[in-house]
């Protein structure tokens, strides 16, 4: 594959969180599962599950409990400067979470902590990269990362959708996933409604640094405030129904 073809995928590559209520492909599944199994992970670990839920009542229940999720969200964005809130709080408790019930299929991720001691255990007694858990949860992250790329390949739409440990318990009850994983992530798919416009990135100039850090480039804590407010008003698209 051509560079091309593989940075058009990355740029197009959406957050969709409204979905059209009809089929996806046969065979979709399978091939985004077929492209995140070949995510990296350290020694080849491999963590990663994928449940496709399609039956409408069980993904009602999903939905139920992201909602719930997102009330304890609420109570703790709300602590902000209204300015820097996250879009989809900025008028209150979100209803945006609601919107990708209509995604036919939900792959929710899980993953098999234990599977990572197939890395070198230094990982899980020193505090690398992000801490002792951080290499299981970079593992899930390549593997979701990847899914989603292959949704978009395919024309499809998905959205990352965190699951935390308010609501974990009883998605894993739901799923009947085993008391030894984790549920990382709920990725709904789908055709989408609408595909938003190109999201904002920082350019490449200055984000790269050459053989040591450019200091010339770094940010004060004012340049990161004033940043996070200019984030926050191109995210407004995102949410409409927030503004």
């Amino acid at each position: 594959m051509q560079y091309d073809g593989f940075i058009e995928i990355v740029r197009n590559r959406r957050s969709i969180r409204k979905f059209k209520p009809g089929p996806i492909p046969d065979g979709a599944i399978e091939k985004m599962v077929e492209a995140a199994r070949w995510a990296m992970s350290g020694g080849n670990a491999q963590p990663w599950e994928f449940i496709a839920v399609k039956n409408p009542d069980t993904q009602q229940k999903i939905v139920d409990l992201i909602i719930e999720q997102d009330k304890y969200t609420w109570d703790i964005e709300r602590t902000r400067e209204k300015d820097l809130r996250h879009t989809a709080f900025r008028g209150g408790h979100s209803s945006a979470i609601e919107s990708f019930q209509d995604a036919p299929v939900f792959i929710v991720i899980c993953g098999d902590p234990r599977a990572v001691q197939a890395s070198v255990l230094i990982t899980h007694f020193l505090p690398n990269e992000g801490g002792p858990f951080a290499h299981f949860l970079k593992n899930m992250a390549n593997a979701t990362q990847i899914l989603h790329l292959a949704a978009a390949s395919l024309g499809l739409g998905s959205m990352w959708v965190s699951v935390n440990s308010t609501v974990e318990p009883r998605m894993k009850a739901l799923l009947d996933v085993p008391v030894e994983l984790a549920i990382h992530t709920v990725v709904p798919v789908g055709y989408p409604i609408s595909v938003p416009a190109p999201t904002y990135r920082r350019e490449v100039k200055e984000i790269l640094h050459y053989e040591k850090y450019d200091r010339a480039k770094y940010r004060s804590g004012d340049d990161i405030y004033n940043f996070i407010l200019r984030l926050r008003g191109r995210m407004t698209a995102a949410y409409p129904e927030e503004t």
